[in-house]
């Protein structure tokens, strides 16, 4: 019986890896920080936004999107966890989460109110910047299973 040697590992899994796991660290702080009703961290990153007002237009958010955004933050987390030790449930996770995003921003695009007080424009900007990031990493993930550096 021959076993396979697994193939090394290229450098960009590393560089993704590690640039995902940064930027899932930080999803996952913001989501924390905000379900802890943090008004200084909403102060702080919401100028011109009255903190009460943005945590009732969370609490406002329908329960879809509220849980898309759970699952969104939290299998970003995991499956940047699960790229760096090459796991090939990375691209569930990642799969996952970009249904997630899609569930929270989509609603936040679409569907919700203009937060009062805040910048329009980063608002419609940064969740596509989030949405695109998640679809990249999920393709990253599979094209990366498919090259046989997943296990």
């Amino acid at each position: 019986m021959a076993t396979m040697t697994p193939a090394r590992a290229p450098i960009h899994l590393w560089i993704v890896g590690i640039l995902s796991l940064v930027w899932s660290c930080f999803g996952a702080y913001d989501y924390t920080k905000t379900r802890l009703h943090d008004a200084a961290y909403i102060s702080a990153t919401m100028p011109g936004v009255d903190p009460n007002v943005a945590l009732a237009w969370v609490a406002a958010m329908p329960l879809y999107a509220q849980v898309g955004w759970g699952f969104g933050v939290w299998l970003a987390l995991a499956g940047s966890i699960l790229l760096l030790v090459r796991s090939r449930w990375a691209v569930w996770a990642y799969g996952i989460s970009f249904v997630g995003a899609v569930l929270s921003l989509g609603y936040q695009l679409a569907l919700a109110p203009p937060l009062p007080g805040a910048d329009a424009t980063i608002y419609r900007v940064m969740p596509l910047v989030i949405i695109a990031i998640a679809l990249a990493l999920y393709l990253y993930a599979r094209r990366m299973e498919k090259r046989g550096l997943l296990r």
